[in-house]
């Protein structure tokens, strides 16, 4: 009952911001144009369809904000218009009332808000869709006044999640039920993938602790800084972290009259992206224009500096390798690699002809090389691949759709700063150098460093073990036989027993040898394929 309500408050929502007469209205059919214009009457429908669209979606609340704030960065997709109108999402949604967030940090310290902080401002400074943020200002633990930015959560966010999920789930099923490509999709699964972050987020001792796993990533790289957490002050709903100053990273204008290098801003925000991803299998899953700012502080001038970690995603290892081959072989078009890395992935059929999806995928990403990132159209390209995965019946694998999203992301940031940004040219060398240090002895000798703990560990205690089992296997001979060596020899048990006893021994002895000659074959067999690898590549 509930979902059916739902349902029917969406319906009543599209119809009360006339999402349908914009629905209509876009197709190019002069019958559908004449019945949207009748449904229009009655209806004020003076607001522009951008304002429309924004309203509706701050209506039926975060899940559907969280929508807009992704569709903002893709202009090259959507109207100017519309797209102005959706980046007011990512810091213009309505507060709520700041006496329920002083609440709700009362109940979180244990105490009244002026024993915590010095200064607290009671007007929010930012209103995200599922918290929002006051600065304040605190004595910490060392004697030291600290500026803080205190985010809150909103309040009864998780039934209102709960209920959008379920609604969520339900058109998931019907999508599996009525269409071929919806279970190839697996949209239950992407929505289960959906509700782990959304719950995730709603924790922010867990996005604190996502933030301050982040900042020692990036700690050696000087592209971009992260807020310092305080844990004292950090509870499941009330955050206290580090206060960052710097311009909103959609201010190009501003950022380029301050005197910031747009161009390596936008090539920087390639290598952030590409180095979370690839080196550390740990990023930043939500980074949109709301979430990044550019600092301006002589003693970090140009950074970027990343807020909101209430969504991050992870990769395992067999992910980045994956990833990694593919981005490579497609940098250098060899679409026959790609082609094989789709079939033994397991992302195709394994009896799918390499010839033919090599073919394929040539057809689709050829056209677009060389050009500037200005004249290529992702939407083709992407609506192109689509119906080739439709064909080759390409499975989407749900553990990467926060990587397909942030991706998506980067490149309208990198259309907003830079439209002449070449982001393959930008990530190759990247890329190739992760290869190199994946293949190659550095990666060996990393190895064998990480597994060293382990192997001081296991060799001292080898030859106390062979030495024990050898001891039982004579204590068992000695047993069998109480007559003497010299008898031992003439009584068939034991000389059966002393028999099994040299057999074993010399199994151990060849397991041993065959140990040794692996373990020489395989260092001297890395270190050559590193090196013709790393030859290969310079």
């Amino acid at each position: 009952m509930t979902r059916l309500l739902r349902g029917f408050f969406i319906v009543w929502v599209c119809l009360r911001f006339g999402l349908d007469v914009l629905l209509l209205g876009s197709f190019d059919r002069p019958w559908l144009n004449w019945l949207a214009r009748r449904f229009s009457w009655g209806r004020d429908l003076s607001a522009p369809r951008g304002q429309r669209i924004r309203e509706a979606l701050e209506s039926l609340g975060p899940i559907f904000i969280k929508l807009g704030q992704v569709l903002s960065t893709r202009r090259d997709l959507l109207p100017l218009d519309i797209a102005d109108e959706l980046a007011k999402l990512q810091d213009a949604v309505p507060p709520f009332d700041s006496d329920l967030a002083v609440a709700a940090i009362e109940r979180a310290m244990g105490r009244p808000i002026n024993q915590v902080f010095t200064h607290f401002e009671r007007t929010p400074v930012a209103s995200a869709s599922v918290a929002q943020v006051h600065f304040a200002t605190l004595v910490d633990r060392n004697g030291r006044e600290r500026e803080v930015a205190v985010k809150v959560l909103r309040p009864h966010m998780l039934a209102v999640i709960d209920k959008d999920l379920a609604l969520m789930r339900m058109m998931a099923g019907w999508l599996e039920w009525l269409s071929a490509d919806g279970r190839r999709l697996k949209p239950r699964e992407v929505v289960a993938e959906f509700d782990k972050y959304l719950h995730d987020e709603l924790d922010l001792v867990r996005e604190a602790s996502s933030a301050a796993q982040l900042r020692r990533n990036m700690q050696d790289l000087g592209l971009v800084l992260i807020p310092e957490m305080l844990w004292d002050y950090c509870s499941t709903n009330v955050l206290v972290m580090e206060r960052m100053y710097g311009v909103p990273i959609s201010q190009v204008e501003r950022l380029r009259s301050a005197g910031v290098d747009i161009a390596k801003l936008a090539r920087d925000g390639v290598t952030i992206f590409f180095t979370q991803v690839f080196r550390d299998g740990f990023f930043h899953a939500d980074m949109h224009p709301g979430n990044i700012q550019v600092s301006l502080d002589p003693a970090s001038f140009g950074r970027y500096i990343s807020l909101d970690f209430g969504i991050v995603g992870s990769l395992t290892e067999v992910d980045k390798e994956y990833l990694a081959q593919n981005f490579v072989a497609f940098f250098r078009r060899d679409y026959k690699r790609v082609a094989e890395l789709h079939v033994e992935s397991g992302w195709v059929p394994a009896d799918t002809r390499i010839d033919e999806l090599e073919a394929a995928v040539r057809a689709v990403c050829e056209p677009y090389f060389d050009r500037p990132l200005k004249e290529i159209s992702l939407g083709m390209v992407l609506m192109r691949l689509f119906q080739t995965s439709r064909r080759f019946h390409v499975e989407i694998q749900p553990q990467l759709v926060l990587l397909q999203k942030t991706l998506l992301n980067i490149e309208g940031l990198g259309r907003e700063l830079d439209p002449d940004l070449d982001l393959w040219a930008t990530a190759k060398p990247f890329l190739e150098q992760w290869m190199k240090d994946q293949i190659g002895p550095k990666r060996l000798w990393n190895e064998l460093k990480a597994q060293a703990p382990r192997y001081a560990t296991l060799l001292p205690e080898l030859p106390v073990l062979l030495h024990s089992y050898l001891k039982g296997a004579v204590n068992g001979g000695v047993k069998a036989g109480t007559k003497g060596a010299g008898d031992a020899r003439q009584d068939p048990q034991s000389q059966q027993l002393f028999l099994q006893l040299l057999s074993e021994q010399r199994r151990t002895n060849r397991l041993l040898q065959a140990l040794v000659y692996m373990t020489i074959g395989f260092v001297i067999g890395t270190l050559g394929v590193g090196l013709m690898v790393w030859l290969h590549v310079l």
